[in-house]
């Protein structure tokens, strides 16, 4: 049969990806990359040609396709596939017919080998699987893309690479860099799918609880040229007076929810708080304190009572899955950016996007300096107060908070561009004090986040001078305009009440298997809210398989919404 004939039948195959489609139809099929050699089976094995004209077949000369059901016998809870190495597409073909296996992606490099490979064979068995997936040069970015778009641990389990040897050992500094940029990616699932286990029940049910309130929230909050953002690190004890100092200069100040009882125990109240964390504890942050004239900035997977709380409730997205979903489907949701895992990072967030010129950083300590761990007021205080006996004393309660991870060690810290000054006023004041910045994982995570963050705003952000680890920002200074933008919703499409009803007969309408590829793209914008449920589940119940796990899911959320519904 012709080479122009497997050519055609291939690129028919892929038309669900018309890129990959034109790139493969204008490239060259005469270079003679490869040669294409019968095994004993009778099957089609290619033989890459290297710079010496040496042939070296991809796969057994015996038996081929039986050398792929070997490799992907390996596999055992392993439902995402990574092949480095198209070859014959025998691995792949064996993968998609194992049991288990959610999906399966191959990973190649160089155009015009892949089209020839396609002019030796038909590869329509795994081009039209639509679990099956085909990246050709990609660079690190969109491979980590597609990864972290694509993986779902909580259906597919766990994840496999798998190299086609011979193949990979000709390209070997290619393959290698896109096996880094997988382990990196693989990383970041699972960073993010930890968190979904441990939160994924409680964001579903507080996101349905509050669209009732969201429903009523019309105003509107206008642009601000200087903000003070205040974190609740034990500088800020010594940094209140300044702050006043702003507040009486007409400074906008935003409080991380933290920091709200220092400020209002010292007599200073700030013009917005923003509270990002969907746990009960949140409440402890607003006990006691009288915020009904402060606008709240609340992630729409809050607590709900805390909408409760202000006469100027204002819910954001965050990012959740359903908080998207709700912002296409319902209402446009205001969209702060909260990657950077801290309440902070969400302040400086609002403060850009209500287009703040000068941004100024308060209690910014993201370490525990002099041992200690939070400003004067904050809610450990008295949380602890109340949990001290004769033999857990305060103090013992204030050391095991303070031990409960490790520290690193001491990092050296940039003093070059613009932060210089900052920075050595901040190192000059830790040396004063004479006593160790402690610091965890977690909170130098944080910091770096928010200086990559800052170093990537138009507005002018600096840290004030505290006894924590310096806050270190080398921004750019060409400023390209300040950026007015009126923090609202949009209108509702219809009342939460019927988008409830209408989410939960989509959710009901799904169908139970373990992947979302196959449905069309507004079930699968659905099938994508469950998943940090479903990650939740799993962690509760990891006995269930995946269509056992998705149909408890499903049915978990459709009562939830019920509930909810019968208390409108």
């Amino acid at each position: 049969m012709d080479r122009r004939y497997y050519f055609e039948r291939n690129l028919l195959a892929l038309s669900h990806n018309p890129g990959l489609c034109s790139r493969l139809s204008g490239a060259e099929t005469t270079l003679n990359r490869y040669r294409f050699l019968e095994s004993r089976s009778g099957e089609i094995v290619p033989a890459l040609v290297d710079r010496t004209g040496a042939a070296h077949p991809l796969h057994s000369m015996i038996d081929p396709r039986r050398e792929g059901e070997r490799l992907v016998s390996i596999l055992k809870d392993e439902g995402f596939v990574v092949f480095l190495g198209l070859g014959g597409g025998y691995g792949p073909e064996a993968a998609l017919n194992h049991p288990g296996v959610a999906h399966v992606l191959v990973i190649d490099y160089d155009i015009n080998g892949i089209a020839e490979l396609f002019c030796s064979r038909e590869y329509i068995k795994i081009l039209g699987d639509p679990r099956f997936s085909l990246l050709v040069d990609p660079a690190p970015e969109t491979l980590e893309s597609f990864i972290l778009d694509h993986y779902r641990p909580a259906i597919a389990g766990g994840i496999r690479t798998l190299p086609l040897r011979a193949r990979t050992e000709q390209d070997l500094p290619r393959f290698n860099a896109a096996a880094d940029t997988i382990q990196r990616s693989i990383e970041k699932v699972s960073a993010d799918y930890s968190v979904q286990a441990h939160f994924g029940g409680r964001w579903f049910s507080n996101i349905i609880r509050n669209l009732r309130t969201a429903e009523g929230q019309g105003k509107s909050m206008a642009p601000v040229r200087e903000a003070a953002i205040c974190a609740a690190g034990p500088s800020l004890d010594e940094q209140i007076p300044l702050l006043k100092k702003h507040k009486a200069e007409k400074t906008f100040i935003i409080s991380s929810d933290t920091a709200l009882p220092a400020l209002l125990h010292s007599g200073l109240e700030p013009d917005a708080v923003v509270s990002i964390d969907c746990q009960h504890i949140s409440y402890y942050h607003f006990m006691g304190c009288p915020c009904r004239n402060i606008p709240l900035f609340l992630d729409i997977a809050s607590p709900p009572l805390l909408g409760g709380l202000s006469d100027s409730p204002f819910f954001f997205s965050g990012g959740h899955p359903l908080a998207v979903y709700i912002s296409r489907r319902w209402r446009p949701l205001p969209l702060l950016d909260t990657s950077g895992g801290n309440v902070t990072y969400a302040c400086l967030s609002l403060a850009e996007n209500l287009g703040a010129e000068r941004i100024t950083l308060y209690g910014a300590d993201f370490s525990y300096p002099q041992a200690k761990t939070y400003a004067r007021g904050t809610y450990i205080f008295p949380f602890f107060g109340k949990k001290q006996n004769r033999l857990a004393p305060l103090e013992s309660l204030f050391s095991n908070f303070l031990y409960r991870t490790p520290f690193l060690p001491h990092e050296e810290t940039p003093t070059a561009g613009a932060a210089s000054a900052v920075a050595s006023a901040v190192a000059a004041a830790v040396a004063a004090a004479k006593s160790p910045c402690y610091e965890t994982a977690s909170l130098r995570f944080y910091r770096k986040k928010l200086e990559e963050k800052a170093a990537s705003m138009t507005a002018e952000v600096i840290s004030a001078p505290g006894l924590g680890v310096p806050v270190v920002i080398t921004q750019n200074r060409s400023r390209n305009g300040r950026m007015l933008k009126i923090f609202a919703p949009g209108r509702p499409l219809m009342s939460s009440a019927e988008f409830l009803v209408q989410y939960k007969n989509a959710i009901a309408a799904l169908p139970n298997n373990a992947a979302d590829t196959g449905i069309n793209a507004g079930d699968r914008q659905v099938f994508t809210t469950l998943l940090p449920q479903a990650a939740a589940f799993k962690r509760r119940y990891p006995e269930l398989a995946p269509g056992e796990l998705i149909a408890a899911v499903k049915n978990h959320c459709i009562n939830e919404i019920d509930r909810v519904l019968g208390c409108s």
